[in-house]
């Protein structure tokens, strides 16, 4: 079998052929920054939580598409998400995967549908979006003249859940009935709980916390943090100079808690030089600048862990569920330093690994619809079983550290 997943939000318009009216927009595209503001002169940003759960976010589907070519975006058949975009190619089916429909927060909580004003604000129409399809659907095989032109093999198409993070959360190696968050630790940091309702009050939306859907009646709710994206940045702007091992290397020879920034602060979206950006905010901030490589990537992770941190007791206070273990999956969990500094930051324990809990939960949504797995839970025991998890236990935190972040980020 075979299931694909993708990052979320970014989308595809199609013509009744099937054919794409231009290129995908990559997310990070600046068209939508005046969105939000235009968009809430139709709709305040409470009704629009208040219907779909969905934290505000510039990047949102519902922002991209406001922002797009009006009479583009209304003349097209179809939107297809990205990884539905890519089912369509290989099966010829079109289908809208729940986990990932969610974040175009265009879904209404109530009626588990796209919501019928939102649509109307954007001039579109509901035959514009696939029917809604929850992962484990089986979709058959591939496209017949496709696997022929290829010489592909055969295998059939499962959906997943082709929101990458959805697929990251099946893919937690967390034992039934215990008490734990999880943080998808790679570009971005998604740091959450699983619940089996939506949580969309005053509190959350003032907090900026989000209820994307998971797999099998589960929501994901969650905080958006800006992750290993700022040191990638740093990496990359350096002309890749250093590994990222060698940046956790000299990061442990730095100074800690020396420099500190607010991950979430919109100036690190996507900056001109995001080590430059950096050493601008300790400046406005009145901090100690960070000159060298080593610095700037210590100022990255000693922040992530701060930041981590905040949000997890902010989670805690949100649900009133107490959180006993923070289980970080993906790229970030081979970073030995960010998981301690996290488990130093918390004060809880860290279960770091499996690194590829993406695939993983992606498998596992196949494995469960062919019958390998009776269900998640099974599934999950076994990802426990068979592959290896590092935990980190809590030390102190530095004196006055937490007091000078919350002044920073104004908490």
């Amino acid at each position: 079998t075979l299931g694909i997943d993708t990052w979320a939000v970014d989308y595809a318009l199609v013509d009744r052929e099937g054919k794409r009216l231009r290129e995908v927009y990559a997310y990070r595209d600046r068209r939508t920054d005046s969105a939000p503001a235009e968009l809430e002169k139709l709709i305040s940003r409470e009704a629009l939580y208040e219907k779909t759960g969905i934290q505000q976010l510039t990047f949102n589907t519902i922002y991209q598409l406001f922002a797009h070519d009006r009479e583009e975006r209304t003349g097209a058949d179809q939107v297809l998400l990205v990884p539905d975009y890519l089912y369509y190619r290989l099966s010829g089916r079109r289908i809208n995967e729940v986990t990932n429909a969610s974040t175009t927060q265009l879904l209404n909580l109530q009626n588990r549908d796209y919501d019928a004003e939102l649509l109307s604000i954007l001039g579109m129409r509901r035959e514009q979006f696939a029917a809604l399809t929850e992962p484990g659907t089986p979709l058959g095989g591939l496209d017949p003249a496709l696997q022929q032109r290829y010489d592909l093999p055969l295998c059939s198409l499962v959906v997943a859940a082709t929101h990458d993070t959805a697929s990251a959360v099946l893919g937690v190696p967390a034992r039934e009935g215990s008490s734990w968050a999880y943080l998808s630790s790679g570009t971005w940091s998604l740091l959450g709980v699983e619940r089996d309702q939506p949580l969309n009050t005053k509190e959350t939306m003032a907090a900026n916390y989000t209820n994307e859907w998971g797999a099998y009646g589960t929501y994901r709710f969650l905080k958006n943090i800006t992750g290993l994206w700022l040191i990638q940045e740093v990496r990359r702007q350096s002309g890749d100079r250093y590994s990222f091992a060698e940046l956790v290397q000299m990061s442990e020879q730095s100074e800690p808690y020396r420099s500190l920034i607010d991950c979430n602060d919109d100036r690190f979206l996507n900056p001109p030089d995001m080590a430059e950006e950096i050493r601008r905010f300790c400046r406005d901030t009145g901090q100690k600048v960070p000159e060298s490589v080593a610095q700037v990537a210590r100022c990255i992770f000693d922040s992530l862990a701060l930041s981590y941190g905040t949000y997890l007791d902010e989670l805690e206070a949100l649900t009133g569920e107490p959180v006993e273990v923070l289980h970080i999956v993906g790229g970030g969990a081979k970073n030995e330093l960010l998981c301690q500094l996290t488990a130093d930051a918390i004060g809880r324990e860290v279960c770091a690994g499996p690194i590829e809990s993406t695939a993983l939960g992606n498998l596992m949504v196949q494995m469960i619809q062919t019958g390998v797995f009776r269900d998640i839970h099974e599934a999950r025991r076994t990802v426990a079983e068979s592959f290896e998890v590092t935990r980190y236990k809590p030390g102190s935190l530095a004196a006055g550290v937490k007091e000078r972040w919350n002044r920073i980020v104004k908490k």
